[in-house]
């Protein structure tokens, strides 16, 4: 499929510097926060590292990919296309931003530092997809959630579009790639978990010990163990494929949410709780959790992404991004 092209003038760079408030609030060790410096809600979404220092995001609300600059406040906003929604958006080894945009049922590429859009539409005849999550294989193809039912992959080379019907219908939502550069996603309707075979692209599922557990994200360790937030059981788990076994903890608090799950660069667990209003990091060695409290009332915190030494948080309730310095 050939992908379509979009050269929209962009806006204007807003600058937060002369802004009240852009340095933020230390509301815990290692934790600063910055206020959107934009006209618009932007309905922060995800949060990915850019290669330039700064730090992308999908505004979902207003159609654009942002760009926060954390040294100035600055923040930046790229239109994607008209009816633009996305969701997710991560760094492609091209060092690109990739996102999946339900808005225009599509992923879209935006070139790096030139910031040149191309959109590549699902198959005609796929119907709305609610295109959520997505991440690069080992061989550099790009794997995608659609909840209404979907699992696909841009063959990255050719620009070709593939989806397939996920298993169990409804549900699809996060994915992750393990060191080893095999896919794996997971079903928040249906609450289970799933590899991907990459030669044909079905998937093989894998039941979570918990019932109706709601598996909103996953994510990977270096030892290709998958983490996992349940969403309707408020428990962090993991699954470890090597050797087939499931182990699962509860954060402390009456009524945890957990939504996003993030491993960083020594193995340590970030989750999101609603229920909480904070993030917790928890180290499998100990099995002990760590709070940190988000500043704000309702900072839903939906996705983490980091780089070494940083984690990063998109408040979509506040529209705030906050990193944590660990």
């Amino acid at each position: 499929m050939t992908p379509t092209i979009s050269r929209r003038p962009l806006l204007a760079a807003l600058a937060a510097s002369a802004l009240p408030g852009w340095a933020g609030a230390q509301a815990a060790k290692g934790m600063q926060s910055w206020k959107l410096a934009t006209s618009r809600r932007t309905g922060i979404h995800d949060v990915a590292p850019a290669p330039d220092g700064g730090v992308w995001f999908s505004a979902q609300a207003s159609g654009h990919l942002g760009w926060f600059e954390p040294a100035t406040g600055r923040t930046e906003l790229v239109p994607l296309g008209s009816g633009s929604s996305p969701h997710g958006v991560i760094q492609g080894p091209d060092r690109a931003a990739w996102l999946t945009d339900s808005g225009q049922n599509a992923i879209v590429r935006v070139s790096w530092p030139d910031r040149k859009i191309t959109a590549y539409p699902l198959p005609q005849g796929t119907g709305y997809a609610n295109l959520n999550t997505c991440a690069f294989d080992g061989g550099g193809d790009l794997w995608f959630t659609g909840q209404s039912g979907y699992v696909g992959r841009v063959a990255v080379r050719t620009g070709e579009v593939t989806v397939k019907p996920s298993p169990r219908g409804r549900g699809p939502y996060g994915i992750c790639t393990t060191p080893a550069g095999d896919v794996w996603w997971c079903s928040l309707a249906g609450s289970f978990i799933a590899q991907v075979d990459r030669r044909t692209g079905e998937s093989r599922v894998v039941e979570p010990p918990t019932r109706d557990q709601g598996a909103r994200r996953v994510w990977s360790d270096s030892r290709g163990r998958i983490w996992v937030s349940e969403w309707n059981s408020g428990q962090l788990s993991m699954h470890d494929p090597a050797a087939n076994t499931w182990r699962a903890w509860r954060p402390p608090g009456d009524k945890p949410r957990i939504y996003a799950v993030y491993v960083d660069e020594r193995d340590t667990v970030w989750a999101s709780d609603f229920g909480g209003n904070a993030i917790w990091s928890f180290d499998p060695r100990s099995e002990k959790f760590e709070k940190h409290a988000l500043p704000r009332d309702s900072g839903n915190v939906r996705q983490i992404l980091g780089r070494k030494g940083e984690v990063w948080l998109p408040e979509s309730g506040t529209e705030h991004i906050t990193v944590i310095r660990t």
